[in-house]
């Protein structure tokens, strides 16, 4: 109880470090329109930039939900081709025996319900930048008509005997580890230092943990444009979410909140509205099915519990019943209801 009338009496405090937190996010912006200021990304920020003003592959390396695509395309939409399409291919998605005809297109005739030809994403992207997603995932056979369609500026459609001219930049990124890939056999080295010509590494979000009260500002302004409905986090819930350490990076906190806010009725997210592997909340050993203990092991009905703070909350925000309604997530009606059936409706 004691915890929830300190987070009624911060609701003023939170709702203008929340509007701080948004100016803060929107000057905060990194290149290309990510949201970091971290010394890490400062860093990634000049490899970005002088990536876009080059037309040699890129390799973008990271984790799981780090952002590589938003980084190829800040890098696309950066330089010299943004005005040229920009085809993201996730090779990890596509089944290995259609990754060639998506890539390199076909005539028709080529194999069974190939009832007319198809330009490939390689021709599709002409003048622009085909982005490789997940590049470790590629068959080895395919590899080596990679690399000959990076080098030679040509494919072979499936079933053609005429070669294509194309002109695109690949971009490329993967979380495996290419060089043991390399020495495992798995990935042809020649087509490694063919992508590899610059290279950049996304930091995982647990190395930049001061960037993540500006992605929480970030995710919770673009829900609230979306929803009309405002919500603010705790300090508490902050809290866990800077000792979280996000294996799943900025994809997972994105999906955190977007759970949270959806599933959250007041205005405030508590750490208890949180899922439990971030909240990391302890079992009260005084609790029970049936009440709570005030302190003395006395077991207070729920009923009381639930009065003494609607009561409280009213003293603490000097009389404003409305106010305390929408802060404990109930209608006005019911509030005024139960201050009647505690026959105080006039205080």
């Amino acid at each position: 109880m004691k915890l929830l009338l300190e987070r009624v009496a911060s609701h003023l405090k939170l709702k203008s470090e929340n509007r701080l937190l948004r100016e803060k996010v929107k000057s905060k912006q990194g290149f290309g329109g990510i949201v970091g200021r971290a010394p890490e990304m400062e860093k990634l920020y000049r490899i970005i930039a002088k990536a876009a003003n080059s037309v040699h592959p890129v390799l973008i390396l990271g984790e799981s939900g780090t952002g590589k695509e938003m980084v190829a395309r800040s890098i696309h939409y950066s330089g010299p081709y943004r005005d040229k399409p920009f085809i993201p291919v996730d090779c990890g998605s596509l089944v290995p025996t259609l990754i060639e005809s998506e890539l390199f297109g076909y005539v028709k005739g080529a194999f069974t319900g190939a009832s007319q030809a198809k330009d490939g994403l390689l021709s599709i992207a002409e003048g622009g930048t085909v982005f490789l997603d997940e590049v470790g995932e590629l068959p080895v056979d395919l590899q080596a008509k990679m690399l000959r369609a990076i080098q030679e500026k040509e494919i072979r459609p499936v079933g053609s005997t005429r070669r294509v001219p194309i002109n695109v930049r690949i971009l490329a990124a993967t979380n495996r580890d290419l060089e043991q890939a390399v020495m495992q056999g798995t990935f042809r080295r020649d087509l490694y230092f063919r992508l590899n010509v610059l290279s950049l590494r996304i930091p995982p979000l647990r190395e930049r943990r001061q960037d993540i009260p500006l992605l929480v500002g970030h995710f919770l302004d673009r829900m609230t444009r979306s929803s009309g409905q405002e919500k603010m986090l705790s300090d508490d819930a902050l809290k866990a979410m800077l000792a979280h350490d996000w294996p799943g990076n900025v994809r997972e906190l994105e999906n955190c909140l977007e759970r949270t806010y959806a599933f959250t009725s007041g205005p405030i997210i508590h750490i208890t509205d949180l899922p439990s592997e971030i909240a990391k909340l302890p079992v009260p050993e005084s609790a029970n099915g049936n009440g709570h203990s005030n302190g003395n092991g006395k077991i207070v009905p729920i009923a009381e519990l639930e009065k003494q703070t609607i009561l409280n909350a009213i003293t603490e925000l000097n009389g404003d019943k409305l106010q305390a309604a929408r802060l404990l997530g109930i209608g006005k009606t019911t509030l005024y209801r139960k201050l009647k059936d505690y026959a105080l409706h006039g205080c």
